[in-house]
């Protein structure tokens, strides 16, 4: 064999060699990538859960209040509970009820003077009327529709529940006076006398250890301890004139949103902070505010310009505006169990509006009382209440 066939077969062995060992390396990633000896793959993040109020059903969505509120969600408590829109006249001194399936009344409750809303207790088993210049409360059955014996309960402008179901909250708006009272004997437990004039709506935070309360005539927000049954702090708005209204929490707990008939528009205030709130401009009378049955959107009635203002809540803004055809006056209302129809009073028309969520069509406009306001849509999804017109956990 002469030099050159040395040579040769010397560099086939080392590429031999080379090739094994490549070979080999790759055998040992393999066994490095068998599934016994993968790298883990992270656990999903548990959300923290939230501390809430003493005795309040635990937070399902640390992210979403509104958990509960989904579509057709009904607790077992309403499920066999008939359909009904309960519109109660302020003027006429009546509650009109609607079958919202042929949009047609089909009775009228006499109550007692000036019934402002419709609220359903905290157990979901009762519909409590609110007549505020009668002083007195009328309960109705949502499973009969038949109403109860009259409570005696002064100024009764709008009603409240603790999120522990521990007190019934009466918005005394000329008394001056938020009173924490039993929430079905309705017996006065306790009384906080407030500065401001004509508190009236009120939404809890995501822990339901404090709530915002507006002040209507003196355009004043505070803010109470729930548990102390307190007031914690007190502010003015930034805007002369102003008359704060509905007021609703984010999905996330992180805002509070409080209309203004006077600011036409929403404020937003970061309830945990309690400074001072930004406006965002709606329409004309910015009165009512909705949360739609995804969470995602809110929908802001406009009484003074006859429209509906859509906020996503994920965008951060006012996205749509609907106008009712030939004009109204669109107050409070709700969303239907399905969340498809979006209901509301016609303050100054004597009438009420269905309105398609999807497309924001009116789908009827029907005649009631005189001065219709705070109109409940019940049943709804949720496995509490809150009160209002129906503010559901």
């Amino acid at each position: 064999m002469n030099l050159m066939h040395r040579t040769l077969l010397a560099g086939v062995g080392l590429l031999a060699l080379a090739a094994c060992g490549t070979e080999s390396a790759k055998d040992r990633n393999r066994a490095d990538e068998s599934p016994g000896t993968q790298a883990a793959i992270p656990a999903p993040v548990k959300k923290k859960p939230v501390q809430g109020l003493p005795g309040m059903p635990p937070v399902l969505d640390p992210k979403d209040v509104y958990a509960a509120d989904r579509p057709n969600k009904l607790s077992p408590v309403v499920k066999d509970f008939p359909s009904r829109v309960y519109v109660p006249n302020t003027e006429s001194d009546t509650v009109s009820v609607i079958d919202p399936k042929t949009y047609k009344i089909i009775e009228t409750i006499p109550v007692g003077r000036q019934p402002q809303h419709v609220v359903p207790s905290w157990d979901l088993k009762t519909l409590w009327v609110n007549n505020n210049r009668g002083h007195t409360l009328t309960p109705i059955d949502p499973k009969t529709g038949r109403a109860g014996k009259e409570v005696k309960v002064h100024d009764p402008y709008n009603l409240y529940f603790t999120p522990n179901g521990r007190y019934a909250v009466v918005m005394a708006s000329l008394d001056r006076e938020l009173v924490f009272r039993d929430p079905h004997t309705m017996k006065r437990i306790k009384t906080e006398p407030v500065t401001c004039y004509g508190v009236n709506h009120a939404d809890f935070s995501l822990d339901g250890r404090y709530f915002i309360v507006s002040c209507e005539f003196s355009g004043e927000l505070l803010k109470v301890d729930t548990e102390k049954m307190k007031v914690i702090g007190q502010q003015k708005l930034p805007f002369e004139g102003a008359m704060p209204q509905d007021v609703k929490v984010s999905p996330d707990g992180k805002r509070f949103y409080i209309a203004d008939m006077m600011a036409h528009g929403m404020w937003v205030l970061d309830g945990d902070k309690f400074d001072e709130p930004k406006l965002l401009h709606t329409g004309k009378g910015c009165h009512g505010l909705y949360v739609s049955r995804d969470s995602r959107e809110m929908y802001v009635s406009n009484r003074g310009e006859g429209s509906v203002s859509v906020f996503d809540f994920t965008k951060n803004r006012l996205t749509k505006k609907w106008h009712l055809p030939q004009g109204g006056s669109p107050d409070m209302g709700g969303v239907s169990a399905d969340g498809k129809v979006l209901w509301l009073s016609g303050r100054y028309d004597a009438e009420v509006y269905a309105i398609d969520t999807r497309t924001g069509e009116q789908l009827a406009r029907i005649p009631v009382g005189s001065g219709p306001h705070g109109l409940a849509v019940y049943p709804q999804p949720g496995r509490y209440s809150l009160g209002h017109t129906g503010i559901f956990r």
